[in-house]
């Protein structure tokens, strides 16, 4: 019989426009469940940080260079990023407002407090893909985790997002030579091509090693300019 222990625990579960999204406990472990798919939790947050990491890495030495981080999750890129002196503004988009409470008032506030209240922070409650093609704010970086990859998409809309108009749209969004960089759970290499076709420049993919099974990678371009 297995304890209580391994049996998560829902700490709130909602409905929204995109269908369920769950917070839960397991253990020590807070997990977000979306519609039934896993998407991550706090155990250790090397892949989130290293996106930012590897974003600003492949930026030239332009002050206060403005990010972008789709996708609020459990917090660790935001609270990543606000720890860099070197970004300026910080813009996260989370399309889910259950995820954003639970920021603000719930059991991931800590996680993220300090960021939050930095004055370069702004969190927008928006889907990133009616942002990405609506906006007219622009961006130095652009770091996207809203999927376990472009071949993984949480809902079949985000599959958008990696199309050839919405990369283009991504690259409108950046200023010449600002960096796209995209979170994935395995490799694309077909993603590569169509970052190539879309006019990027500097295409390629980072291995981020994971205690276990294949690593995590990310997937960065460059715009030209």
């Amino acid at each position: 019989m297995p304890t209580s222990y391994d049996i998560p625990e829902v700490l709130d579960r909602r409905e929204g426009p995109y269908g369920e999204v769950v917070l839960r406990r397991h253990g020590e472990l807070l997990q977000i469940i979306a519609n039934g798919c896993f998407l991550m939790d706090t155990s250790d947050g090397r892949s989130e940080r290293l996106l930012v990491d590897a974003a600003r890495d492949a930026l030239d030495d332009r002050p206060g260079p403005a990010v972008l981080i789709g996708g609020l999750g459990v917090g660790f890129s935001l609270a990543h990023a606000a720890a860099d002196p070197r970004w300026g503004r910080i813009t996260v988009v989370e399309r889910e407002s259950a995820i954003v409470d639970w920021h603000r008032s719930g059991p991931l506030c800590g996680l993220t407090e300090a960021a939050r209240q930095d004055p370069r922070t702004r969190i927008l409650e928006i889907d990133l893909i009616k942002y990405v093609n609506e906006t007219s704010d622009t961006f130095d970086a652009l770091c996207l985790d809203i999927d376990n990859g472009p071949d993984w998409t949480v809902t079949d809309g985000n599959n958008s997002l990696y199309s050839d108009s919405g990369l283009a749209s991504c690259a409108r969004l950046l200023n010449p030579g600002g960096v796209l960089a995209v979170w994935s759970a395995q490799p694309s290499p077909g993603f590569e091509e169509s970052l190539r076709n879309a006019g990027f420049n500097q295409v390629r993919t980072e291995e981020i090693p994971v205690a276990r099974g294949v690593p995590d990678v990310v997937h960065l371009a460059v715009r030209p300019g």
